[in-house]
């Protein structure tokens, strides 16, 4: 029989070795279908019933519009639980409670009750994690939960619920050797969310993108939203201070450029929220926007780490989200300034496709995350050298960074991205300094 972990330390370190994590190890951990979660849910009772839910899909921004929205819903008095992944730094940043991560001992418990519960299944990673939020959320007396599914939608485990209302941000190239190599295809999986007369928001759609997602919402008779239709914002948006359709002026703390698609979701869903009989007033969606970060613990999005140099990491991984960043990047950019960056990707992204969206002029630190997925460090160099980047290689995230800080002026840029996991383990460096 199996007896109970005694630390946190040591449940995690199960975790992660007996299930395998699709964000560690890539496609070996990646079990679609809905037969164990289902199972699963049954056999712990089916926790998801205890509390509403909101479910959101995207191939990007639905990080950012989760945090967003449990922010929005924090400031409205309500107790918010918030299930996303990945982590950054520790495993708990999946599951949090009015921005608290789920406790130590919470892992513990849960853990512990799973291995001598006489549970016969073999859960993935994500599965069992996805039960333990469900589980501590209940524990947790939560009025509303924002659900973030891991990957597409249909297949997601996450997709046992029933919410009130579904969000899907937009649709681009990702994990195709899953979710299918056109965008028709990604969308017909991630419009596999949208349930029997369940209201759900479109963020960006166009042509026969949108056209999935009519088509799916006419078969389950289901309210659906474009936001781009609603002209609840302005056309441009100046994130520091934007007036919307009430008369009302806000400030999204998040600056990336992308967020000016995500904060059109992030209107258009509320407005969904009210619909539904939730009490979220201006103030409050004030508040969460301004505050997202430290409400929620929201990291890694267009995030300064310094100013001179000026310094910014940020999770885009796949074109359309570096294709915002690198325009961004060009914005900062004037004569005498040197953009400086810290780059690294993980072994299943089509790099050929990628690595163009980036800066022939920029001074290139290479390296790898800490992870069996990540690309290695001898592989991205020859791809960027290929290029005629300028560039030197390191083992390791923090020694890439530590020369990139070495090398700049204080008028340069350093950015640091290409990989949520390269984010991951700078901030994991910082947190250890």
């Amino acid at each position: 029989m199996d007896t109970d972990f005694s630390s946190y330390s040591e449940a995690l370190d199960w975790l992660f070795k007996q299930l395998p994590m699709f964000s560690r190890v890539g496609a070996a951990a990646y079990k679609p279908g809905l037969d164990t979660s289902l199972a699963l849910d049954d056999f712990f009772g089916n926790p998801h019933l205890a509390f509403k839910s909101i479910h959101v899909a995207g191939t990007n921004g639905k990080g950012s519009v989760s945090h967003s929205l449990a922010a929005i819903l924090q400031s409205a008095g309500l107790r918010v639980g918030l299930y996303t992944s990945p982590h950054l730094v520790d495993f708990r940043e999946r599951i949090r409670v009015n921005g608290e991560m789920i406790s130590r001992q919470g892992v513990i418990d849960f853990l512990n009750r799973y291995r001598t519960s006489g549970y016969e299944g073999h859960p993935s990673f994500f599965e069992l994690t996805m039960m333990m939020a469900f589980d501590w959320f209940n524990r947790q007396n939560v009025d509303i939960a924002v659900i973030e599914t891991g990957m597409g939608g249909r297949l997601d485990s996450t997709n046992i619920i029933t919410p009130i209302g579904c969000v899907i941000t937009n649709i681009s190239k990702d994990h195709t050797q899953f979710l299918g190599d056109t965008l028709t295809a990604i969308a017909g999986e991630k419009a596999g969310i949208i349930k029997q007369q369940i209201p759900v928001v479109i963020g960006e759609a166009e042509g026969d993108v949108r056209r999935v997602f009519e088509a799916k919402a006419a078969e389950m008779s289901a309210p659906v939203t474009f936001a781009a239709d609603t002209r609840l914002l302005p056309d441009v948006i100046d994130l520091d201070s934007f007036t919307a359709h009430d008369g009302q002026t806000y400030s999204f703390e998040l600056k990336g450029d992308y967020q000016k698609a995500n904060v059109r979701t992030i209107f258009a869903a509320v407005e969904m929220l009210r619909s539904l009989g939730l009490p979220i007033s201006a103030a409050d969606v004030r508040a969460g926007l301004a505050g997202v970060s430290e409400l929620t613990g929201l990291a890694g999005r267009w995030m300064r780490l310094a100013e001179k140099p000026l310094t910014i990491a940020d999770t885009g991984h796949n074109q359309a989200g570096l294709t915002y960043n690198m325009q961004q990047l060009a914005k900062l950019m004037a004569p005498g300034k040197r953009l400086h960056i810290v780059l690294g990707f993980v072994n299943d992204k089509d790099v050929d496709h990628i690595l163009p969206l980036f800066p022939q002029d920029a001074i290139y630190y290479v390296t790898q995350a800490q992870i069996p997925r990540a690309m290695p460090v001898e592989t991205v160099a020859e791809k960027c050298a290929a290029r005629g980047f300028i560039l030197s290689a390191y083992p390791d995230v923090a020694s890439a960074y530590a020369a990139a800080v070495k090398r700049a002026g204080s008028e340069d840029i350093i950015y640091i991205g290409g990989s949520t996991f390269i984010v991951a383990d700078l901030l994991a460096a910082l947190d250890n300094e």
